[in-house]
């Protein structure tokens, strides 16, 4: 385990530096992919193509709200658990945290002249995709802690807040939060439509997270779950404040995931859905309960609009190659990729 976790350590470094270059590079708007005929106003899953995909998903909902049926499931249990980077917005070239990540690097860096020859803050400064690619585990703690602590949770939702609006997709030319997938989006509306409570369960910082979970995804930010840094509670003569400390409370990621869902919501869920090897164990939570599930696997096999990658999805797709869960190619499922696309 811990050889997987300093793999993933290395992977993210490099991720870091790509972000550097990408947000350093001008990008250019492609063109806009050929849309699918509109569907019936009644469709609830409009951008999502006919198919056995589709229609196992609106089969299990039916199913589950039957309250005549066997397979019924109280809306109480109806729990539906999300991951949230490459599930609901793109990953790629790098996770979005990452590039704000950078983009405080590149912020707080005058006010912090040591960090020219302090790593990882230097190799970042100058692009050293070697030296990032040595400094393993600590190295992502320290960049995480050095730029995400030391401040107020508002503070903090106002810097990430202004990076949200200005920040833009270095290959599509859009704001992040433009790069949400539709069919998720529909998907998950069309859940809350039956019952379903929808929550974030991501190994992304949960209060990055929170600042537009609730806008973007109608996702309000109690039911988003993710890593965390410490807090400390300090009086001011406004009153009380708390203190994000450069201390990691939680990594929300891989055994952790299912950890979280029961600390945090008390209830397994029976829809989970992620695309990662870091979903593994929340996805088999999920099969594990004595109630209908519904496990959906997103593959990134869509060059041409989005990503074309199988890098760190390897064990869960083996794994659901072996069971029922539902693989949900992006290329033959996904009509339409992008709210803009649809002209929303």
């Amino acid at each position: 385990m811990l050889t997987r976790k300093k793999g993933r350590a290395a992977l993210f470094l490099t991720l870091i530096l790509l972000a550097a270059l990408a947000l350093s590079a001008c990008a250019a708007k492609p063109e806009t992919a050929e849309q699918a005929a509109p569907q019936s106003a009644s469709d609830p899953l409009p951008s999502w193509n006919e198919g056995s995909t589709k229609d196992r998903i609106l089969k299990f909902v039916a199913d589950v709200t039957d309250a005549a049926g066997a397979s019924y499931v109280p809306p109480a249990d109806r729990i539906a658990v999300f991951d949230n980077d490459g599930t609901l917005w793109t990953e790629k070239p790098v996770p979005v945290q990452a590039a704000f990540a950078v983009a405080r690097v590149a912020q707080m860096a005058p006010d912090h002249p040591e960090w020219q020859t302090t790593q990882p803050y230097q190799a970042i400064l100058e692009k050293d995709l070697e030296m990032l690619q040595s400094l393993g585990l600590e190295g992502v703690e320290e960049l995480v802690l050095g730029t995400h602590a030391g401040m107020t949770e508002e503070e903090f939702e106002s810097i990430a807040g202004s990076f949200l609006a200005t920040a833009r997709h270095p290959r599509f030319d859009v704001l992040y939060t433009e790069t949400v997938y539709q069919p998720m989006l529909e998907l998950l509306a069309f859940l809350r439509a039956n019952g379903f409570r929808t929550f974030i369960v991501s190994g992304g910082g949960v209060e990055f997270m929170r600042v537009f979970s609730e806008e973007v995804y109608g996702i309000p930010r109690e039911n988003v779950i993710g890593s965390s840094l410490q807090y400390e509670f300090q009086t001011t003569p406004d009153g009380g404040v708390l203190i994000r400390q450069p201390e990691l409370v939680s990594f929300d990621n891989e055994a952790m995931k299912p950890a979280s869902i029961q600390l945090h919501i008390g209830r397994r869920p029976i829809v989970a859905v992620g695309n990662s090897d870091g979903d593994l164990e929340m996805l088999q939570y999920a099969r594990a309960g004595q109630r209908p599930f519904l496990a959906l696997l997103l593959h990134h096999d869509d060059a041409e609009r989005e990503y074309d990658y199988l890098t760190g999805a390897e064990e869960v797709m083996a794994a659901a190659a072996q069971s029922q869960w539902l693989v949900v190619s992006m290329q033959r499922d996904f009509a339409t990729l992008f709210p803009y696309e649809a002209g929303d």
